[in-house]
């Protein structure tokens, strides 16, 4: 995997990991019970942004080793997922040894 490819695959996990963290704990002002003027009643009162940034960098970076393991490695073949094409010709053996 080249570091252009690796970057890209870890900010896509981080984004999708960041929208799934982001209602976690929200209590809004509604629930509260003090509105502040001017502001929607669904607002959240303490969003904690940093960290849910946190959270979601630790998760995607988890997330992001499995994914880095398994196309290096190859674990689960290419060819043994059922809906992809051929791609051995691609990615060469799939004996488990990463390809070259």
């Amino acid at each position: 995997m080249t570091l252009t490819a690796g970057l890209a695959i870890y900010l896509v996990i981080w984004w999708t990991v960041l929208f799934a963290v982001l209602p976690w704990g929200i209590v809004s002002q509604h629930e509260e019970g003090a509105v502040t003027d001017g502001t929607d009643a669904s607002a959240p009162v303490r969003p904690r942004l940093l960290r849910k940034a946190l959270i979601t960098t630790i998760i995607a970076a988890v997330l992001w080793c499995v994914v880095a393991y398994i196309y290096t490695y190859q674990p689960i073949s290419f060819d043994s997922i059922p809906f992809l094409p051929e791609l051995h010709d691609w990615y060469g053996p799939t004996d488990g040894q990463p390809a070259n």
